[in-house]
């Protein structure tokens, strides 16, 4: 054994950047074969997965079998030169002739080359999250938000946050969970950033946060999480149609940023990154009116003044191609904040972002009601305590301006994009109705 080259990552080598060249690459082994005296080891190092080749003349009889022997999930520090084959996964191989420091693993590693259940995948989650295809989800995720935050600041907007613990309800008394806060009751886990931000508008003007936020919901599908991350927006002076344009926009550029950045991670999760390259400002646009003439011919049940589940919105979103948006929500299914279209009162100036392909809704938002009389009648519609909405309706006494605002579900717009059949995966360690461990 000699001394080890300088140490690369493994994306750099897979992007192009040594072929031909002499590296050395350390990591975990996550797989392995042998084959007519040449071993194949697949190394992970948190940047990427690559093969690397050890021929048994290349060595001398115990460091070769030392390696052969060694268990999955064993840390290896390998040199070698980088030879452009196409045969390899990623089309480049790691040709090795110098093994460097080993730190062996245990045997008996539970996650092997098998079909394994999920709740086995979920309880053992902690090793699963270093399977390749959730390396390259969580790469994703990661630039997913670098790229929402890239866009923000171009934009002009300010990060800024709101607190986990609540006592008024802003999506629904049904959906919060309620926890213990010292010797006080009616305390809350945070359902949305949305009262807070609306105060703090008339502060810093434009705005937007990402951070978790928790729902209550007893749902067991695909698309629900009981903890997810929430990307909100709000915006003095600015109307429906003017937070719309904000969703098209900032869709579209991480949708963009994906595709021309990461279309290798793109690639090992099943999307096609030309596909999110396709993605063009304004998605279309229909009504709720709409919406429920599409869905009630396609003999789906849903009545004027039913809100959309996902029996309904997965046919819906069938009969397009890109994201769209349905505007204009029936009142009586939208909060009491939404401000009723002056037009139209039965309806508000609401809207949700679908996305195609059946995945559904992942923006909901809308024009807030700025007026305090307004406000006041529709809490009170809504059996609501305005002593629990005191200071939310004090914002409308002093500097109360037209204001709109929106929620993007992470979770659910990487669910899309990456084309998954689960939202599961979008999030290293999920918690829904069943689970809270590990």
């Amino acid at each position: 054994m000699t001394a080890m080259s300088r140490f690369v990552d493994i994306a750099e080598i897979l992007d192009g950047g040594h072929d031909g060249e002499r590296v050395a690459i350390r990591g975990w082994m996550y797989n392995k074969r042998s084959s007519g005296g040449i071993q194949f080891l697949m190394v992970r190092d948190g940047t990427g997965v690559m093969q690397c080749t050890l021929n048994r003349s290349s060595f001398d009889e115990e460091t070769y079998n030392n390696v052969e022997k060694l268990p999955l999930e064993s840390v290896v520090e390998l040199e070698g030169v980088v030879k452009v084959d196409e045969r390899a996964p990623n089309g480049r191989e790691l040709s090795v002739n110098n093994v460097g420091g080993v730190i062996e693993s245990q045997p008996d590693y539970p996650i092997i080359r098998k079909r394994h259940g999920v709740e086995f995948l979920l309880d053992n989650r902690h090793l699963y999250v270093r399977d390749p295809k959730l390396q390259s989800i969580f790469r994703l995720r990661a630039k997913f938000m670098e790229a929402a935050r890239d866009w923000f600041r171009e934009h002009g907007y300010t990060e800024t946050q709101s607190p986990m613990f609540i006592t008024a309800a802003c999506e629904g008394g049904s959906t919060l969970f309620e926890v213990k806060y010292f010797d006080r009751e009616g305390v809350y886990l945070s359902q949305s950033w949305q009262l807070y931000a609306e105060a703090m508008i008339c502060s810093l003007g434009k705005i937007y946060t990402i951070a978790p936020s928790f729902r209550a919901e007893p749902s067991r599908t695909r698309r629900h999480l009981s903890e997810f991350w929430h990307l909100e927006v709000e915006e003095p002076w600015t109307d429906l149609d003017g937070i719309m344009k904000v969703g098209d926009e900032l869709v579209t550029h991480i949708g963009h940023t994906l595709a021309r950045e990461m279309p290798r991670e793109l690639r090992m999760v099943g999307r096609d990154p030309e596909e999110l390259l396709r993605l063009e400002t304004p998605f279309p646009r229909i009504t709720y009116d709409e919406a429920v003439e599409i869905l009630q011919k396609d003999g789906v049940e849903m009545l004027w003044g039913d809100d959309f589940g996902w029996q309904q919105e997965g046919p819906l979103t069938r009969h397009f191609d890109l994201p769209f948006w349905v505007v204009g929500f029936p009142t009586g299914i939208k909060p009491f904040y939404h401000k009723p279209d002056p037009r139209r009162p039965e309806v508000t100036l609401s809207a949700d972002l679908m996305a195609p392909e059946g995945y559904g809704e992942i923006i909901g938002g809308g024009q807030r009601i700025h007026d305090y009389d307004q406000l006041l009648e529709r809490i009170h519609e809504d059996n609501l305590d305005p002593k629990d909405y005191s200071w939310y309706l004090d914002l409308r006494r002093w500097g109360t301006v037209p204001h709109s605002g929106f929620g993007l579900g992470i979770e659910r717009v990487l669910m899309w994009m990456c084309k998954l059949d689960h939202i599961r995966d979008t999030i290293p360690f999920p918690r829904d109705l069943r689970r809270v461990f590990p």
